[in-house]
Protein backbone atom coordinates (compact mmCIF):
# COMPACT_ATOMS: atom_id res chain seq x y z
CA UNK A 1 0.00 0.00 0.00
CA UNK A 2 1.37 3.49 -0.82
CA UNK A 3 2.01 5.85 2.07
CA UNK A 4 -0.91 8.29 2.51
CA UNK A 5 0.12 11.79 1.47
CA UNK A 6 -1.06 13.19 4.78
CA UNK A 7 1.60 11.18 6.65
CA UNK A 8 4.60 11.99 4.43
CA UNK A 9 7.50 13.95 5.90
CA UNK A 10 7.13 17.40 4.36
CA UNK A 11 10.06 19.43 3.09
CA UNK A 12 10.24 22.76 1.27
CA UNK A 13 12.99 25.04 0.01
CA UNK A 14 11.39 28.00 1.72
CA UNK A 15 13.27 29.05 4.88
CA UNK A 16 12.26 27.68 8.23
CA UNK A 17 13.05 31.10 9.65
CA UNK A 18 11.74 33.76 7.26
CA UNK A 19 12.91 36.61 9.48
CA UNK A 20 16.54 35.49 9.41
CA UNK A 21 16.60 35.14 5.62
CA UNK A 22 14.88 38.50 5.28
CA UNK A 23 17.57 40.09 7.44
CA UNK A 24 20.25 38.46 5.27
CA UNK A 25 18.48 39.77 2.19
CA UNK A 26 18.57 43.32 3.56
CA UNK A 27 22.28 42.89 4.26
CA UNK A 28 22.89 41.66 0.69
CA UNK A 29 21.02 44.65 -0.68
CA UNK A 30 23.01 47.09 1.45
CA UNK A 31 26.30 45.44 0.47
CA UNK A 32 25.63 45.49 -3.27
CA UNK A 33 24.44 49.10 -3.15
CA UNK A 34 27.68 50.00 -1.37
CA UNK A 35 29.63 48.08 -4.02
CA UNK A 36 27.99 50.02 -6.85
CA UNK A 37 28.23 53.37 -5.07
CA UNK A 38 31.97 52.99 -4.51
CA UNK A 39 32.93 51.37 -7.83
CA UNK A 40 35.18 54.29 -8.79
CA UNK A 41 37.32 53.72 -5.68
CA UNK A 42 38.37 50.19 -6.69
CA UNK A 43 40.52 48.74 -9.47
CA UNK A 44 38.52 48.01 -12.59
CA UNK A 45 39.65 44.37 -12.56
CA UNK A 46 42.16 42.22 -10.75
CA UNK A 47 43.33 38.67 -11.40
CA UNK A 48 41.95 35.88 -9.24
CA UNK A 49 44.66 34.22 -7.10
CA UNK A 50 45.16 30.50 -7.56
CA UNK A 51 44.13 29.77 -3.96
CA UNK A 52 40.77 31.43 -4.61
CA UNK A 53 40.30 29.73 -7.97
CA UNK A 54 40.82 26.33 -6.31
CA UNK A 55 37.75 26.95 -4.17
CA UNK A 56 35.64 26.69 -7.31
CA UNK A 57 36.86 23.12 -7.85
CA UNK A 58 35.09 21.77 -4.75
CA UNK A 59 33.17 18.51 -4.98
CA UNK A 60 29.38 18.30 -5.30
CA UNK A 61 27.68 19.40 -2.05
CA UNK A 62 25.55 16.65 -0.53
CA UNK A 63 24.48 18.47 2.61
CA UNK A 64 23.61 22.13 2.86
CA UNK A 65 25.12 24.85 5.02
CA UNK A 66 23.71 28.08 6.41
CA UNK A 67 22.87 30.73 3.83
CA UNK A 68 24.98 33.20 5.81
CA UNK A 69 28.08 31.06 5.24
CA UNK A 70 27.37 30.76 1.51
CA UNK A 71 26.94 34.52 1.26
CA UNK A 72 30.25 35.07 3.05
CA UNK A 73 31.90 32.91 0.39
CA UNK A 74 30.37 35.21 -2.23
CA UNK A 75 31.84 38.25 -0.47
CA UNK A 76 35.27 36.64 -0.16
CA UNK A 77 35.63 34.82 -3.47
CA UNK A 78 33.31 36.34 -6.07
CA UNK A 79 32.66 40.00 -5.38
CA UNK A 80 36.35 41.07 -5.39
CA UNK A 81 37.01 39.33 -8.73
CA UNK A 82 34.07 40.56 -10.75
CA UNK A 83 34.51 41.27 -14.48
CA UNK A 84 34.57 44.99 -13.71
CA UNK A 85 32.00 46.26 -16.20
CA UNK A 86 30.22 48.13 -13.40
CA UNK A 87 33.30 50.40 -13.18
CA UNK A 88 33.47 53.85 -14.83
CA UNK A 89 36.66 52.93 -16.72
CA UNK A 90 35.47 49.67 -18.26
CA UNK A 91 35.32 50.00 -22.07
CA UNK A 92 36.05 46.44 -23.20
CA UNK A 93 34.10 44.63 -25.94
CA UNK A 94 30.62 46.25 -25.84
CA UNK A 95 29.37 46.00 -22.28
CA UNK A 96 26.69 47.84 -20.38
CA UNK A 97 27.13 48.74 -16.73
CA UNK A 98 23.70 47.88 -15.44
CA UNK A 99 21.82 50.16 -13.07
CA UNK A 100 20.74 49.89 -9.44
CA UNK A 101 17.13 50.15 -10.56
CA UNK A 102 17.62 47.32 -13.06
CA UNK A 103 19.13 45.19 -10.32
CA UNK A 104 16.06 45.74 -8.16
CA UNK A 105 13.76 44.99 -11.07
CA UNK A 106 15.55 41.67 -11.65
CA UNK A 107 15.04 40.84 -7.98
CA UNK A 108 11.31 41.53 -8.29
CA UNK A 109 11.12 39.54 -11.53
CA UNK A 110 12.83 36.56 -9.88
CA UNK A 111 10.51 36.86 -6.91
CA UNK A 112 7.41 36.63 -9.11
CA UNK A 113 9.14 34.08 -11.39
CA UNK A 114 6.53 33.84 -14.17
CA UNK A 115 7.08 31.83 -17.33
CA UNK A 116 6.92 34.27 -20.23
CA UNK A 117 6.04 31.71 -22.87
CA UNK A 118 2.46 32.89 -22.74
CA UNK A 119 -0.76 32.80 -20.75
CA UNK A 120 -3.08 35.43 -19.35
CA UNK A 121 -1.07 37.26 -16.69
CA UNK A 122 0.37 40.72 -16.08
CA UNK A 123 3.98 39.96 -17.01
CA UNK A 124 2.93 39.19 -20.62
CA UNK A 125 1.35 42.63 -20.84
CA UNK A 126 4.57 44.16 -19.52
CA UNK A 127 6.65 42.55 -22.27
CA UNK A 128 4.08 43.52 -24.88
CA UNK A 129 4.27 47.15 -23.76
CA UNK A 130 8.08 47.17 -23.77
CA UNK A 131 8.07 45.85 -27.35
CA UNK A 132 5.54 48.52 -28.34
CA UNK A 133 7.78 51.19 -26.82
CA UNK A 134 10.77 49.77 -28.72
CA UNK A 135 8.82 49.98 -31.98
CA UNK A 136 7.98 53.60 -31.20
CA UNK A 137 11.67 54.37 -30.45
CA UNK A 138 12.66 53.36 -33.95
CA UNK A 139 9.67 54.71 -35.83
CA UNK A 140 8.32 51.25 -36.63
CA UNK A 141 4.63 50.52 -37.32
CA UNK A 142 2.40 49.36 -34.49
CA UNK A 143 1.53 46.25 -36.52
CA UNK A 144 5.10 44.91 -36.33
CA UNK A 145 5.93 42.11 -33.92
CA UNK A 146 8.85 41.66 -31.58
CA UNK A 147 10.39 39.54 -28.88
CA UNK A 148 12.68 40.11 -25.93
CA UNK A 149 15.58 37.68 -25.99
CA UNK A 150 18.89 37.05 -24.24
CA UNK A 151 20.89 39.33 -26.54
CA UNK A 152 21.94 40.26 -30.04
CA UNK A 153 23.08 36.76 -31.02
CA UNK A 154 19.61 35.29 -30.54
CA UNK A 155 17.97 38.43 -31.94
CA UNK A 156 20.01 38.04 -35.13
CA UNK A 157 19.22 34.33 -35.29
CA UNK A 158 15.48 34.97 -35.05
CA UNK A 159 15.51 37.79 -37.61
CA UNK A 160 17.49 35.70 -40.09
CA UNK A 161 15.32 32.62 -39.51
CA UNK A 162 12.25 34.65 -40.48
CA UNK A 163 14.15 36.01 -43.49
CA UNK A 164 15.12 32.49 -44.63
CA UNK A 165 11.57 31.17 -44.40
CA UNK A 166 9.90 34.26 -45.85
CA UNK A 167 12.14 34.57 -48.92
CA UNK A 168 13.10 30.94 -49.64
CA UNK A 169 10.34 30.43 -52.17
CA UNK A 170 9.35 27.08 -50.65
CA UNK A 171 8.07 25.78 -47.30
CA UNK A 172 11.28 25.42 -45.28
CA UNK A 173 9.53 24.00 -42.21
CA UNK A 174 7.85 21.28 -44.26
CA UNK A 175 10.49 20.46 -46.87
CA UNK A 176 13.78 21.35 -45.17
CA UNK A 177 16.89 22.59 -46.93
CA UNK A 178 17.90 19.26 -48.53
CA UNK A 179 14.99 19.23 -50.95
CA UNK A 180 16.80 20.18 -54.14
CA UNK A 181 16.20 23.92 -54.08
CA UNK A 182 18.87 26.48 -55.09
CA UNK A 183 21.38 27.61 -52.46
CA UNK A 184 20.00 30.49 -50.40
CA UNK A 185 22.49 33.33 -49.86
CA UNK A 186 22.80 36.26 -47.45
CA UNK A 187 24.99 39.37 -47.76
CA UNK A 188 26.82 41.34 -45.07
CA UNK A 189 29.98 43.39 -44.72
CA UNK A 190 33.27 41.73 -43.80
CA UNK A 191 33.03 43.65 -40.50
CA UNK A 192 29.94 41.72 -39.41
CA UNK A 193 29.63 40.34 -35.89
CA UNK A 194 30.43 36.66 -35.47
CA UNK A 195 26.83 35.97 -34.42
CA UNK A 196 25.72 36.52 -38.03
CA UNK A 197 27.92 33.71 -39.34
CA UNK A 198 26.91 31.50 -36.44
CA UNK A 199 23.22 32.15 -37.14
CA UNK A 200 23.62 31.24 -40.81
CA UNK A 201 25.34 28.00 -39.79
CA UNK A 202 22.67 27.17 -37.20
CA UNK A 203 19.97 27.78 -39.82
CA UNK A 204 21.50 24.97 -41.88
CA UNK A 205 22.67 27.13 -44.77
CA UNK A 206 26.39 26.68 -44.21
CA UNK A 207 29.00 29.40 -43.82
CA UNK A 208 29.50 29.47 -47.60
CA UNK A 209 25.97 30.91 -47.95
CA UNK A 210 27.08 34.08 -46.16
CA UNK A 211 28.71 36.47 -48.61
CA UNK A 212 31.13 38.77 -46.77
CA UNK A 213 31.36 41.94 -48.82
CA UNK A 214 34.48 44.18 -48.67
CA UNK A 215 34.36 47.50 -46.86
CA UNK A 216 35.62 50.99 -47.69
CA UNK A 217 38.29 52.97 -45.84
CA UNK A 218 35.74 53.85 -43.13
CA UNK A 219 34.87 50.15 -42.63
CA UNK A 220 31.41 50.51 -44.21
CA UNK A 221 30.07 48.01 -46.73
CA UNK A 222 31.07 48.66 -50.34
CA UNK A 223 27.78 49.06 -52.23
CA UNK A 224 29.32 48.41 -55.64
CA UNK A 225 30.95 45.19 -54.50
CA UNK A 226 27.69 44.16 -52.83
CA UNK A 227 25.59 44.58 -55.95
CA UNK A 228 28.19 42.80 -58.07
CA UNK A 229 28.15 39.82 -55.67
CA UNK A 230 24.35 39.57 -55.78
CA UNK A 231 24.33 39.62 -59.57
CA UNK A 232 27.15 37.07 -59.79
CA UNK A 233 25.31 34.67 -57.48
CA UNK A 234 22.11 34.94 -59.50
CA UNK A 235 24.00 34.19 -62.70
CA UNK A 236 25.24 30.86 -61.31
CA UNK A 237 21.79 29.82 -60.07
CA UNK A 238 21.92 30.81 -56.43
CA UNK A 239 18.94 32.38 -54.68
CA UNK A 240 19.78 35.63 -52.81
CA UNK A 241 17.31 36.07 -49.94
CA UNK A 242 18.71 38.48 -47.35
CA UNK A 243 20.80 41.59 -46.92
CA UNK A 244 22.25 42.48 -43.51
CA UNK A 245 23.22 46.03 -42.60
CA UNK A 246 25.38 46.99 -39.63
CA UNK A 247 24.21 49.87 -37.43
CA UNK A 248 27.52 50.07 -35.59
CA UNK A 249 30.08 47.35 -36.28
CA UNK A 250 31.69 45.77 -33.25
CA UNK A 251 35.26 46.42 -34.38
CA UNK A 252 35.05 50.15 -35.08
CA UNK A 253 31.44 51.31 -34.62
CA UNK A 254 31.09 51.97 -38.35
CA UNK A 255 27.55 52.48 -39.65
CA UNK A 256 26.74 51.08 -43.05
CA UNK A 257 24.79 53.30 -45.51
CA UNK A 258 21.49 51.96 -44.18
CA UNK A 259 19.17 53.94 -46.44
CA UNK A 260 21.05 52.94 -49.58
CA UNK A 261 21.00 49.32 -48.43
CA UNK A 262 17.21 49.55 -48.01
CA UNK A 263 16.94 50.77 -51.59
CA UNK A 264 19.11 47.92 -52.82
CA UNK A 265 17.12 45.34 -50.84
CA UNK A 266 13.88 46.60 -52.39
CA UNK A 267 15.41 46.57 -55.87
CA UNK A 268 16.50 42.94 -55.55
CA UNK A 269 13.54 41.66 -53.48
CA UNK A 270 15.73 40.81 -50.49
CA UNK A 271 14.80 40.66 -46.82
CA UNK A 272 16.56 43.56 -45.09
CA UNK A 273 17.86 42.76 -41.60
CA UNK A 274 19.85 45.22 -39.51
CA UNK A 275 22.24 44.17 -36.76
CA UNK A 276 22.00 47.18 -34.45
CA UNK A 277 23.24 45.40 -31.34
CA UNK A 278 24.43 48.61 -29.71
CA UNK A 279 24.45 51.23 -32.47
CA UNK A 280 20.72 51.21 -33.18
CA UNK A 281 20.06 52.97 -29.88
CA UNK A 282 22.26 55.91 -30.92
CA UNK A 283 19.12 57.19 -32.65
CA UNK A 284 18.00 58.39 -29.20
CA UNK A 285 20.93 60.82 -28.97
CA UNK A 286 20.24 64.40 -30.06
CA UNK A 287 21.28 65.08 -33.65
CA UNK A 288 22.24 61.52 -34.54
CA UNK A 289 19.12 60.38 -36.38
CA UNK A 290 20.42 61.20 -39.87
CA UNK A 291 23.42 58.89 -39.37
CA UNK A 292 21.01 55.97 -38.87
CA UNK A 293 18.48 56.92 -41.54
CA UNK A 294 17.10 53.81 -43.16
CA UNK A 295 16.89 51.78 -39.97
CA UNK A 296 13.14 52.38 -39.93
CA UNK A 297 12.88 50.60 -43.32
CA UNK A 298 14.31 47.26 -42.21
CA UNK A 299 12.28 44.04 -42.30
CA UNK A 300 13.88 43.00 -39.02
CA UNK A 301 16.07 44.75 -36.47
CA UNK A 302 18.21 43.29 -33.68
CA UNK A 303 19.48 45.35 -30.75
CA UNK A 304 20.48 45.01 -27.10
CA UNK A 305 19.01 46.89 -24.18
CA UNK A 306 21.84 45.61 -21.97
CA UNK A 307 24.40 47.57 -23.98
CA UNK A 308 23.58 51.19 -24.80
CA UNK A 309 20.35 51.27 -22.83
CA UNK A 310 22.56 50.38 -19.86
CA UNK A 311 20.31 47.63 -18.39
CA UNK A 312 21.70 44.60 -16.53
CA UNK A 313 22.29 41.45 -18.55
CA UNK A 314 20.55 39.87 -20.22
CA UNK A 315 18.00 41.61 -22.44
CA UNK A 316 18.04 41.99 -26.20
CA UNK A 317 15.21 42.51 -28.67
CA UNK A 318 14.26 41.65 -32.22
CA UNK A 319 11.59 43.52 -34.16
CA UNK A 320 9.98 42.01 -37.25
CA UNK A 321 7.88 44.13 -39.60
CA UNK A 322 5.77 41.22 -40.89
CA UNK A 323 4.19 39.81 -37.73
CA UNK A 324 2.59 36.88 -39.52
CA UNK A 325 5.86 35.84 -41.15
CA UNK A 326 7.47 36.02 -37.71
CA UNK A 327 4.83 33.80 -36.16
CA UNK A 328 4.80 31.29 -39.04
CA UNK A 329 8.52 30.72 -38.58
CA UNK A 330 8.24 29.48 -34.99
CA UNK A 331 4.66 28.72 -33.88
CA UNK A 332 3.78 25.18 -32.78
CA UNK A 333 0.65 24.00 -30.99
CA UNK A 334 0.92 20.70 -29.12
CA UNK A 335 -2.17 19.57 -27.21
CA UNK A 336 -0.65 20.46 -23.87
CA UNK A 337 -0.26 24.08 -24.98
CA UNK A 338 -3.71 24.50 -26.51
CA UNK A 339 -4.90 28.05 -25.96
CA UNK A 340 -8.24 28.82 -24.37
CA UNK A 341 -10.76 31.62 -24.67
CA UNK A 342 -10.81 32.09 -20.89
CA UNK A 343 -8.70 31.21 -17.88
CA UNK A 344 -4.94 31.09 -17.43
CA UNK A 345 -4.38 29.53 -20.85
CA UNK A 346 -6.01 32.51 -22.57
CA UNK A 347 -4.11 35.60 -23.69
CA UNK A 348 -3.88 37.34 -27.03
CA UNK A 349 -0.11 36.88 -27.48
CA UNK A 350 1.92 33.81 -26.63
CA UNK A 351 5.57 34.82 -26.95
CA UNK A 352 6.58 31.18 -27.27
CA UNK A 353 5.18 31.37 -30.81
CA UNK A 354 7.77 33.97 -31.86
CA UNK A 355 11.13 32.47 -30.94
CA UNK A 356 13.07 29.37 -29.96
CA UNK A 357 12.28 29.49 -26.24
CA UNK A 358 9.07 28.35 -24.63
CA UNK A 359 10.40 28.78 -21.10
CA UNK A 360 11.33 32.46 -20.86
CA UNK A 361 12.28 34.71 -17.94
CA UNK A 362 10.61 37.98 -16.98
CA UNK A 363 13.42 40.10 -18.43
CA UNK A 364 10.88 42.71 -19.54
CA UNK A 365 10.37 44.15 -16.06
CA UNK A 366 13.71 45.97 -15.86
CA UNK A 367 13.11 47.60 -19.24
CA UNK A 368 9.53 48.53 -18.31
CA UNK A 369 10.74 50.22 -15.12
CA UNK A 370 13.66 51.94 -16.88
CA UNK A 371 11.51 53.40 -19.67
CA UNK A 372 9.22 54.96 -17.10
CA UNK A 373 11.83 56.02 -14.54
CA UNK A 374 14.37 57.61 -16.89
CA UNK A 375 12.48 58.30 -20.10
CA UNK A 376 14.18 57.86 -23.45
CA UNK A 377 15.28 61.50 -23.54
CA UNK A 378 17.60 61.09 -20.55
CA UNK A 379 18.98 57.83 -21.94
CA UNK A 380 19.52 59.58 -25.28
CA UNK A 381 21.45 62.39 -23.62
CA UNK A 382 23.79 59.91 -21.94
CA UNK A 383 24.27 58.04 -25.22
CA UNK A 384 25.11 61.39 -26.81
CA UNK A 385 27.61 62.08 -24.05
CA UNK A 386 29.30 58.73 -24.72
CA UNK A 387 29.58 59.67 -28.39
CA UNK A 388 31.15 63.03 -27.51
CA UNK A 389 33.55 61.24 -25.17
CA UNK A 390 34.59 58.96 -28.04
CA UNK A 391 35.14 61.93 -30.35
CA UNK A 392 37.20 63.73 -27.71
CA UNK A 393 39.21 60.60 -26.98
CA UNK A 394 39.98 60.15 -30.68
CA UNK A 395 41.14 63.76 -30.96
CA UNK A 396 43.32 63.43 -27.87
CA UNK A 397 44.89 60.26 -29.28
CA UNK A 398 45.77 62.12 -32.47
CA UNK A 399 47.24 65.00 -30.45
CA UNK A 400 49.69 62.76 -28.56
CA UNK A 401 52.90 61.98 -30.48
CA UNK A 402 53.18 58.41 -29.19
CA UNK A 403 49.58 57.47 -30.02
CA UNK A 404 48.09 56.45 -33.37
CA UNK A 405 44.36 56.38 -34.18
CA UNK A 406 43.67 53.29 -36.29
CA UNK A 407 40.07 53.88 -37.45
CA UNK A 408 37.63 56.77 -37.82
CA UNK A 409 35.41 57.39 -34.79
CA UNK A 410 31.89 57.00 -36.16
CA UNK A 411 29.79 56.31 -33.05
CA UNK A 412 31.47 55.36 -29.79
CA UNK A 413 34.40 53.04 -30.59
CA UNK A 414 37.98 54.33 -30.47
CA UNK A 415 40.79 52.09 -31.77
CA UNK A 416 44.38 53.22 -31.19
CA UNK A 417 47.86 52.00 -30.32
CA UNK A 418 51.08 53.13 -28.66
CA UNK A 419 53.87 53.95 -31.13
CA UNK A 420 57.51 54.93 -30.80
CA UNK A 421 60.44 54.94 -33.24
CA UNK A 422 62.33 52.65 -30.89
CA UNK A 423 59.80 49.83 -31.38
CA UNK A 424 60.60 47.38 -34.17
CA UNK A 425 57.64 47.66 -36.61
CA UNK A 426 57.39 43.89 -36.65
CA UNK A 427 56.89 43.93 -32.89
CA UNK A 428 54.27 46.71 -32.68
CA UNK A 429 51.40 44.26 -32.35
CA UNK A 430 53.03 42.23 -29.60
CA UNK A 431 54.14 45.43 -27.85
CA UNK A 432 50.60 46.79 -27.75
CA UNK A 433 49.15 43.46 -26.67
CA UNK A 434 51.47 43.62 -23.66
CA UNK A 435 50.47 47.25 -23.02
CA UNK A 436 46.83 46.18 -22.93
CA UNK A 437 47.45 43.30 -20.54
CA UNK A 438 49.51 45.44 -18.18
CA UNK A 439 46.86 48.15 -18.32
CA UNK A 440 44.15 45.67 -17.35
CA UNK A 441 46.30 44.11 -14.63
CA UNK A 442 47.00 47.54 -13.18
CA UNK A 443 43.28 48.00 -12.57
CA UNK A 444 43.39 51.50 -14.07
CA UNK A 445 41.17 50.87 -17.10
CA UNK A 446 39.82 47.97 -19.15
CA UNK A 447 39.64 48.39 -22.90
CA UNK A 448 39.76 45.27 -25.04
CA UNK A 449 41.83 44.55 -28.15
CA UNK A 450 41.20 43.87 -31.82
CA UNK A 451 42.98 43.61 -35.16
CA UNK A 452 42.42 46.20 -37.89
CA UNK A 453 44.19 45.36 -41.15
CA UNK A 454 46.57 43.18 -39.15
CA UNK A 455 47.35 46.02 -36.73
CA UNK A 456 46.64 45.32 -33.06
CA UNK A 457 44.53 48.05 -31.48
CA UNK A 458 43.52 48.97 -27.98
CA UNK A 459 39.77 49.27 -28.44
CA UNK A 460 37.47 51.40 -26.27
CA UNK A 461 33.74 50.87 -26.80
CA UNK A 462 32.12 53.58 -24.68
CA UNK A 463 28.71 52.36 -23.53
CA UNK A 464 29.29 53.43 -19.94
CA UNK A 465 26.91 55.79 -18.17
CA UNK A 466 29.40 56.22 -15.31
CA UNK A 467 32.39 57.44 -17.36
CA UNK A 468 33.61 61.03 -16.95
CA UNK A 469 36.03 63.07 -19.02
CA UNK A 470 38.88 62.63 -16.57
CA UNK A 471 38.61 58.85 -16.88
CA UNK A 472 39.86 59.03 -20.46
CA UNK A 473 42.80 61.22 -19.46
CA UNK A 474 43.73 58.55 -16.91
CA UNK A 475 43.52 55.93 -19.66
CA UNK A 476 45.88 57.70 -22.05
CA UNK A 477 48.28 58.70 -19.30
CA UNK A 478 48.42 55.07 -18.15
CA UNK A 479 49.05 53.80 -21.70
CA UNK A 480 51.89 56.31 -22.12
CA UNK A 481 53.34 55.37 -18.75
CA UNK A 482 53.19 51.62 -19.41
CA UNK A 483 54.61 52.02 -22.91
CA UNK A 484 57.44 54.18 -21.58
CA UNK A 485 58.26 51.67 -18.85
CA UNK A 486 58.39 48.85 -21.39
CA UNK A 487 60.79 50.85 -23.57
CA UNK A 488 62.97 51.64 -20.56
CA UNK A 489 63.19 47.98 -19.59
CA UNK A 490 64.10 47.00 -23.16
CA UNK A 491 60.98 44.84 -23.55
CA UNK A 492 61.19 41.93 -25.98
CA UNK A 493 58.34 39.60 -26.93
CA UNK A 494 58.43 36.25 -25.17
CA UNK A 495 59.22 33.17 -27.26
Amino acid sequence: MPTPLSTEVWESLDPQDWESLQALGHRMLDDIFDHLRTSRDRPVWKPMPDQVRKKFRASLPREGQPAEAVYQSFLDNILPYNMGNDHPRFWGWVMGNGTPLGMLADMLASGLNPNMGGGDHAAVEVERQVIDWCKAMFGWPETASGLLVSGGSVANLIGLAVARNARAGFDVRRDGLMSGHPQLTFYVSSEQHSSIKRAIEILGLGAAALRKVPVDSAYRIDLGALEAQIEADREVGMHPVGLIGCAGTTNTGAVDPLDALADLAEQHGLWYHIDGAFGALACLAPGVGEKLKGMERADSLAFDLHKWFYLPFEIGCVLVRDAEAHRRTFAAHPDYLEKAARGLAAGEIWFGDYGIQLTRSFRALKAWMAFQTYGVDQVGRIIGRNMHQATDLGEEVEARPNMELLAPVDLNVVCFRFVDPAIDPGQLNAFNEEVLIRLQESGTAAPSGTLLEQRFALRCAITNHRSRGEDFDLLLDAVESIGGEMLDEGWQPSD
